[in-house]
């Protein structure tokens, strides 16, 4: 018999509340870098979270979970002052070593640029 409490959670079962998450790359029209860090918050498949880092000043996202699959809105105030918004699409991933990673795809709504971006948990 193998004891299922010592096994890592899939991608579709870890929770991310209370993870903390740092940009490791984006696309060249993103504002998320490697200063930028989310505190994430989950509870009944909603999740949300604060962010803030390098050239975003105040930030806030909130959407809905579905297995490994994120699905939210974001809005923040830049360094410049001026506000921006999207949408984004997000695939949790489980490291070897235990940590979250997400994979995202996103599109501005206060802009036309779309891209990619991948945020790693921090420690």
């Amino acid at each position: 018999m193998t004891d299922t409490s010592l096994t890592t959670p899939s991608s579709s079962t870890v929770p991310l509340d209370g993870r903390v998450f740092a940009g490791v790359t984006n696309s060249p029209t993103g504002q998320v870098s490697g200063s930028t860090r989310f505190r994430y918050h989950e509870a009944d498949e909603i999740i949300w979270a604060e962010y803030d880092g390098g050239d975003i000043v105040r930030g806030f996202l909130v959407g809905t979970r579905q297995d490994e699959r994120l699905h939210f809105r974001y809005s923040h105030l830049s360094a410049d002052r001026t506000t921006a918004n999207g949408v984004c699409e997000s695939r949790i991933v489980v490291l070897e070593d235990g940590r979250v990673r997400l994979e995202e795809s996103w599109a501005w709504e206060s802009r036309p640029e779309k891209g990619t971006s991948v945020v790693e948990e921090v420690r």
